[in-house]
């Protein structure tokens, strides 16, 4: 279907590894989520810690203890995390406290591959407590999300991104464990009322500090890819600065994140802007038509997926001598579809780096003879379903 769009609150729920209890509404013999954590040690001290000064905080700002509804966003550049807080629907949000994330892994932009230490950009919320991570205490978040899913690595888009303490990272966002027991437990008392989906929104920058937006403006100068990204994050932004709730998020058939009240951007403008200008070459092309969405089995490289992950690695090292003057290594995201009779066509390259259109070329030129794959299967019948990949091009 074209220009289909979705919410980004509607994401498959991905559970701890030990059960987790709905938030109980029964009366006073009811097993609540706070009940449920109790049985843990870590969670078990930090409410013996935390509570009783986390509700003398909330009543030196004025704020009903505890907060019903909670929302959570994070700005990487600035190093901050925000919660802010609310007890009715039709209130707006305040701000209870900010903390200091105290390390940072990757740089700006959104995450797209396993293992490219990056923390996430985006719209996610909170699908997991841990009360025994390797982190003292963890809130896990539903990465990859929707947008995720269509715009990252088909086979290796990562997971497994946490809010968690010990302030060290390769990729998820840490405090200190200090402030992770006053998070949990904030996290925990508005799961116990009923908030079954607490928002976290991470931001590349505050967009109200000059520093900050200087610096994003210098990163996404020749990235239109990464400033179409920002523009949209900072929709998001303005909307919850303007009215403290929480903006709709929907995501557009190509991955985007549109938000509700922001400048109208005709779809199709936005996908020209993104795509990765080089001069034009001859190859295999198909008119496809229809692509599957959902598959109950994904396309099949010949030998199988671990085979189709060392072809990339081999791919990667053979190219390299593509690569521009002066770069040792590159991350190239290609974009093609294995049609219905596991043909791979319609290659495209989605992320590059500056002046490689040699590169480029040589990568799909090669793709285009890996051969034949086991389509992906819908219904027990053979699909095209399009596959998004990174290689990684490096200099021996």
């Amino acid at each position: 279907m074209k220009n289909l769009i979705i919410f980004v609150f509607i994401f498959s729920i991905a559970f701890a590894a030990t059960a987790q209890p709905s938030p109980s509404k029964g009366g006073s013999n009811s097993y609540s989520f706070i009940d449920y954590q109790k049985n843990f040690p870590r969670p078990s001290e930090a409410l013996l810690k935390k509570q009783d000064t986390l509700q003398k905080q909330f009543e030196a700002q004025k704020l009903k203890w505890p907060a019903k509804y909670m929302y959570i966003r994070s700005f990487k550049y600035d190093s901050q995390l925000e919660v802010w807080v609310k007890n009715d629907i039709k209130d707006k949000f305040q701000l209870f406290k900010t903390y200091k994330v105290c390390a940072l892994a990757g740089t700006l932009g959104p995450k797209r591959m396993e293992g490219d230490y990056q923390v996430p950009e985006g719209f996610y919320y909170i699908n997991e407590f841990n009360p025994r991570s390797n982190y003292y205490l963890s809130l896990g978040l539903n990465y990859p999300n929707a947008s995720d899913r269509i715009l990252s690595d088909s086979l290796r888009p990562g997971s497994a991104i946490y809010i968690h303490g010990s302030c060290v990272t390769v990729g998820c966002i840490p405090i200190t464990d200090q402030q992770i027991d006053e998070l949990y437990v904030l996290a925990a008392f508005s799961k116990s009322q009923g908030q079954d989906f607490i928002p976290v929104h991470i931001f590349p920058i505050r967009f109200d500090k000059d520093k900050s937006v200087k610096y994003l403006e210098t990163l996404t100068k020749d990235d239109q890819r990464l400033k179409n990204f920002a523009d949209q994050m900072k929709d998001a932004y303005d909307y919850f600065e303007k009215y403290k709730q929480l903006p709709v998020v929907l995501i557009g058939e190509k991955g985007e994140y549109i938000i509700n009240d922001a400048p109208p951007r005709k779809v199709k403008e936005l996908i020209e802007e993104t795509k990765v200008k080089r001069p034009p070459v001859v190859h295999r092309t198909r008119n496809v038509g229809e692509l599957a969405e959902a598959v109950h089995q994904w396309p099949v490289f010949p030998g199988g997926g671990d085979v189709f992950m060392n072809y990339l690695d081999k791919l990667g090292k053979e190219v390299a001598s593509y690569l521009p003057k002066g770069i040792q290594k590159a991350y190239i995201q290609i974009e093609f579809i294995v049609d219905k009779d596991g043909v791979p066509v319609n290659f495209q390259i989605l992320k590059s780096i500056k002046d490689a259109e040699n590169l480029n070329d040589e990568l799909i030129s090669r793709m285009e003879n890996m051969g034949t794959w086991i389509p992906a299967l819908l219904h027990n019948k053979p699909v095209a379903k399009k596959m998004i990949q990174t290689i990684t091009v490096e200099r021996p």
